[in-house]
């Protein structure tokens, strides 16, 4: 009873609930998620913070994203606000479920690669872009991050990945 009490008051922390009893809450000093446990426990924000703290980043990601289309034959200016933009709105799923859980997620068996890919090809973008200034890279980089953006979208889906794939299969098949 006591597991399922701890686990409750665990989840009550991830939503941004007040836990009556924090200091009775027994600490897992093993768990690799031990920073992030404290930095959940600093940052509890009310449903409605959360809600505004959510539709603020995201609506600025997407105005990123909406403004990098002005400067596409920019690529540099362009792999800047799009990989910007990117990352607000990745960030801003943080607000409704929390950077723990987020990342968990993100570091799910099923979408670890697709994560390691994404963030990986914003790194490079950023870096071709910033210190580089390599359109050609740049582009590559970003070509390889809009891919990667909709695989890791994709498998949030139930099922998604496995039906692209075998439409890309079948649309991709050069046998007659």
């Amino acid at each position: 009873m006591e597991k399922m009490n701890h686990a409750f008051e665990k989840m009550k922390m991830l939503v941004g609930m007040d836990v009556e009893d924090e200091e009775s809450a027994v600490e897992n000093d093993s768990n690799s998620f031990a920073f992030i446990d404290d930095f959940n426990r600093q940052c509890t924000l009310t449903t409605k913070q959360r809600l505004y703290g959510f539709a603020i980043c995201f609506s600025v990601g997407i105005f990123c994203t909406l403004l990098s289309l002005l400067v596409f034959f920019n690529p540099i200016k362009f792999g800047i606000t799009f990989t910007f933009g990117n990352l607000l709105s990745l960030g801003s799923t943080a607000f409704l479920i929390g950077p723990k859980r987020q990342v968990t997620m993100m570091l799910d068996p099923a979408r670890i690669y697709a994560t390691a890919i994404y963030i990986a090809s914003m790194i490079i973008a950023l870096f071709s872009a910033l210190y580089v200034h390599n359109k050609l890279l740049t582009l590559l980089a970003l070509i390889l991050e809009f891919g990667a953006l909709i695989w890791y979208s994709l498998s949030y889906i139930p099922f998604a990945r496995s039906m692209v794939s075998k439409i890309m299969l079948a649309c991709f098949d050069t046998e007659f």
